[in-house]
């Protein structure tokens, strides 16, 4: 039997009925007192854009399994859904689309207002290898940056141990094992819900 074909744009994630799991790396100094505190520290800059993924794959792309140079330090946020959900709603897209846009003047002048934008990169496997779909990534600044850090913000975890032992268990041709301890993303919002028009380009 044929698998079913995933829609090219998806929001996958590790949630619950309240929260939603994203993935961000650091260097040491920033992610260890974070994970040690619960909260971002003073020296996480609020006023710059950072980007939330809730793909655990694409953040092990992203930061090369936690062994790129200022990206040692891998974190699993855990955000509340109301947070997550209002950044999506204030969002933007990150690129201008015929058809979605009136115009790119338009585009232009919402992104620079919107405190949010969505960007979508195609997903990665085991291998970090590109799929045929797409994975979020959520920009975050001003408002919403600082609402991250400061309120919706429940947990952090250090998830770095994890991503070397899959990327162990990958270098070794154990994908099965590998795959067995990959954090289960299900589509979100549960139920299929559309994503706004804007995400959906």
């Amino acid at each position: 039997m044929t698998a079913p074909t995933r829609p090219q744009y998806e929001i996958r994630a590790q949630h619950t009925g309240t929260t939603v799991t994203v993935y961000q790396a650091y260097t040491p100094s920033l992610g260890l007192p974070a994970v040690r505190d619960g909260r971002f520290p003073e020296a996480w800059k609020r006023d710059r854009m950072t980007w939330i993924k809730p793909s655990f794959l694409w953040m092990m792309y992203r930061c090369g399994w936690g062994l790129k140079e200022g990206q040692e330090t891998v974190l699993a946020v855990e955000i509340t859904r109301e947070g997550f959900d209002w950044a999506l709603e204030h969002a933007e897209l990150s690129h201008y689309v015929r058809g979605v846009h009136p115009d790119r003047a338009t585009w232009q002048r919402n992104l620079r207002r919107a405190p949010a934008r969505v960007q979508w990169d195609p997903e990665r496997d085991l291998r970090l290898n590109r799929l045929p779909y797409r994975s979020l990534q959520l920009g975050l600044s001003g408002e919403a940056s600082r609402r991250y850090a400061d309120e919706w913000t429940v947990s952090i975890r250090d998830v770095t141990p994890l991503a070397r032992q899959i990327h162990g268990l990958v270098r070794e041709g154990r994908l099965d094992d590998a795959a067995a301890l990959l954090p289960v993303e299900t589509p979100y919002p549960p139920g299929g819900v559309p994503l706004p028009a804007r995400g959906a380009a």
